[in-house]
């Protein structure tokens, strides 16, 4: 029975890195790597938008406190020109732009929120992203790795005339003193 649970253990030992070698790593890898790139730009358009949102929210909430300074100074008009009914319109109207800011200003609360979560999400993301970088660097570094077998070329080196006329009076120089 240990007999054949080795041979098991070898056979699917083998199996699994014919199967690793037939999936190639390198472009399972980079595929990871676009898909993660991909996450990451989708989030970094979103980080934006509420960004944009927070700003417009902001704005908005300037303009209700602009309205509200205006209406105090419509009540102080009514109020000394004793027209209550006018008065009443104008508070039921600075209730309501109350109101309104409020919401706003909740809004403004929950969209700065997610702009933070969404920011500390990107921070892990791009550690990530960049380890995973450095992964697919280090594979396509390593042609034992990457499964691809070059064929060694010699490279062409250009020799420049200076650099032969040093060469020379250097081997000049040395032969001389012995």
């Amino acid at each position: 029975m240990a007999l054949i649970t080795r041979v098991s253990r070898l056979f699917r030992a083998d199996l699994h890195a014919v199967l690793d070698r037939i999936e190639e790593p390198d472009l399972l890898l980079r595929q990871a790597l676009r898909e993660m790139e991909t996450s990451f730009a989708s989030d970094e358009q979103q980080l934006k938008l509420l960004k944009h949102e927070v700003v417009q929210l902001q704005n908005r909430d300037r303009g209700f406190e602009q309205t509200l300074e205006e209406m105090d100074g419509e009540l102080d008009i009514c109020f000394s020109s004793q027209q209550d009914d006018l008065a009443r319109a104008l508070i039921r109207r600075k209730l309501e732009t109350r109101r309104h800011q409020k919401l706003i200003e909740e809004k403004l609360t929950t969209t700065r929120q997610g702009c933070s979560t969404l920011q500390q999400k990107l921070d892990e993301q791009r550690i990530q992203l960049e380890n995973m970088r450095q992964k697919v660097e280090l594979l396509s570094d390593d042609p034992t790795l990457s499964g691809s077998e070059e064929s060694w070329q010699p490279h062409e080196f250009s020799i420049r005339d200076d650099e032969v006329e040093i060469a020379f009076l250097k081997e000049k120089q040395r032969r001389s003193h012995s």
